[in-house]
Order: C-alpha cells, then sequence, then structure tokens
C-alpha cells in the first residue's frame, strides 16, 4: 500500500470510528449495555466520551503501524497529539449532531 492510500485509510477510518460512540446503543460495538425493566438500554454521555477516546487511540496506533510499515515512524511530540485530537473531535460532530442536537418527531 502506498503512502497517499494508508493516509486516506486512515482519514476514513477515523471518521467512522469517530462516529461510532454516537449512532449504536452498544459499548465499542461490541457489548450490548443492559436496559431496565422493559425499557431499551442507552449509553450516557461519559459512557461516549470514554469510547471516544478509546477509539482515538484505536485509531491513533493503526496510523502508527501503517506508517511503520511503509518506512521509518516519526517521533511525535505533544502539538502532533493535541491536533489529532481535535482532528477527531471534529469527524465526531456529525454524530454529535444527530444524536443530540437534531429534533425527533
Amino acid at each position: 500500500m502506498d503512502v497517499g492510500a494508508s493516509a486516506w485509510l486512515v482519514v476514513l477510518l477515523a471518521l467512522v470510528l469517530a462516529n461510532l460512540p454516537f449512532i449504536n446503543e452498544r459499548i465499542l460495538a461490541l457489548v450490548p449495555l443492559r436496559g431496565g425493566a422493559g425499557q431499551a438500554p442507552s449509553k450516557p454521555f461519559i459512557v461516549r466520551l470514554l469510547e471516544l477516546t478509546v477509539l482515538y487511540f484505536i485509531v491513533g496506533g493503526i496510523g502508527r503501524a501503517l506508517e511503520g510499515r511503509i518506512g521509518t515512524a516519526f517521533p511525535q511530540t505533544w502539538e502532533f497529539y493535541a491536533i489529532t485530537a481535535c482532528m477527531f473531535l471534529v469527524l465526531a460532530f456529525p454524530g454529535f449532531v444527530v444524536r443530540y442536537l437534531k429534533k425527533k418527531h
């Protein structure tokens, strides 16, 4: 896989995984929640934020592995992680809007 394809793969993966906590009611899309008596389970917002953090590190690990596979992985400083975390939050905005801001009819 060339450099351009792996970069787009990481961006698309980040887009999908950033919205994942907001489009389903399972933890990491794997573990179902137990609802109350006859109620549909609903994830609290803090659980969604923790899930978003875990998924950020998963995407970062995949990106790091792809970078290492292409050549030497470059060392990163805190600025890189601050920028990529903000980008991950921006990519999560569509899922947040659909979950919390869109009016239900």
